[in-house]
């Protein structure tokens, strides 16, 4: 066998069948399993997400199509590369799903459920060709008592080749124990050996060219510029989307490894809403969501600024067909008088048109789930999501 710089070059030759010449026995099985236990979510402990991922032209084209993304930023390169970037970007969602699944081996393979999305930045593009890593922190852990899953608080942010991050959000997930006896406190947290640079305050690169941002023409349209929006107006999004056994193979095209979202006997193995058929991934469901808004709100956006206080308060299976409702918050100055910022809260239901919901429960439907019982008031089992975002939209006579 030679050894050369650029390559291994050696000759084989025919293989020998082995198997029946190897004793079987069992003293030697072993099953992997992954993921992690409330013990092990020592605040300050950081874990490396293995594998990464290069993010190719063609994966954000049939992401962008698949979840119905409107604004042409994300479909159209000519459209982006005279908004100012290099090259077709990825939709935000799909770095965040991107984020969130190369961490779920660690974050939340074993977890119980994911309780909520907060905090939320895209801090710069993500174009064809980038190579996204993972890391995560642990923030927080709230421990229930014994025999009883807690709660853990951790901090995830993904950066590209050049080490530069693209996004960072934080997120709470449910965790049961690994043991029944008591949590060890004193317990020392490993930081994992790497610098985690995640920012109180992050700093927001949004490209624009020097001489601003040229009129999109006749590839948007007015009726979701700036000038659209005042706060109070609910924007209810007529078309819905069926969501059929497609969501098995785009669980895994964005790296998520839980297998509550294509392995049926895991899933039915499982006790109480979340039992039966695989449950769609939440990101995907969001991702939808966001798609079918899209046109109503966001094709003149030329940057998500953030999400906040997401909660999926429903499982969402195939053959559902979801459909969303956004209510303006505020309306805020941007960073440029071309643009503003939009405060919108994103809200989905499914097995009833979008029109009807809001007839049949009001304002209940944008009321925090997780609030109503303190209030009162019955939650709402058509609902599935709910998040707050906010967006930068351009003005009138950008």
């Amino acid at each position: 066998m030679s050894e050369r710089l650029d390559h291994l070059d050696f000759e084989v030759g025919p293989m020998p069948v082995l198997s029946p010449r190897v004793p079987f026995s069992t003293e030697r099985v072993r099953a992997p399993d992954y993921g992690h236990y409330l013990e092990d979510f020592v605040p300050g402990t950081v874990f490396v997400h293995p594998r990464g991922v290069t993010v190719s032209r063609g994966l954000m084209l049939d992401y962008a199509t698949t979840f119905m993304e409107a604004n042409p930023l994300y479909l159209n390169e000519s459209y982006a590369r005279a908004m100012g970037y290099h090259g077709l970007p990825a939709a935000p969602h799909l770095v965040m799903n991107l984020a969130l699944s190369l961490g779920v081996q660690n974050d939340s393979e074993k977890a119980i459920a994911n309780l909520g999305y907060y905090d939320v930045r895209f801090l710069r593009p993500v174009v064809a060709g980038d190579v996204l890593t993972g890391m995560t922190r642990v923030a927080a852990r709230k421990d229930r008592g014994v025999g009883k899953p807690g709660i853990a608080t951790i901090e995830t942010l993904a950066q590209n080749q050049d080490g530069q991050v693209v996004i960072q959000y934080r997120r709470k997930v449910f965790v049961p124990r690994r043991g029944d006896g008591p949590i060890d406190e004193a317990a020392r947290a490993d930081g994992g050996g790497v610098d985690f640079p995640y920012a109180a305050k992050p700093r927001l690169h949004v490209p624009r060219p020097a001489a601003g941002w040229p009129s999109p023409g006749g590839l948007t349209l007015a009726a979701s510029r700036l000038g659209a929006f005042r706060a109070g107006d609910i924007i209810v999004h007529r078309n819905g989307r069926t969501i059929t056994d497609e969501h098995v193979g785009w669980t895994y095209r964005v790296m998520n490894t839980h297998p509550l979202h294509y392995d049926r006997l895991y899933s039915q193995a499982q006790s109480g809403p979340m039992s039966g058929e695989p449950i769609v991934y939440g990101g995907l469901v969001f991702a939808w969501l966001l798609g079918l808004a899209s046109r109503d709100v966001t094709e003149n956006a030329v940057w998500d600024l953030g999400y906040h206080d997401g909660y999926h308060t429903q499982p969402t299976f195939a053959g559902d067909t979801v459909a969303a409702l956004s209510r303006v918050l505020a309306v805020e100055a941007g960073p440029t008088p071309e643009a503003g910022g939009v405060r919108m809260q994103l809200v989905g239901v499914k097995n009833v048109r979008a029109e009807e919901a809001l007839d049949r429960f009001g304002e209940d439907l944008f009321l925090n789930e997780n609030s109503k019982r303190d209030l009162g008031k019955e939650k709402i089992p058509e609902k599935i999501f709910e998040i707050e975002r906010a967006v930068l939209i351009r003005s009138g006579g950008a």
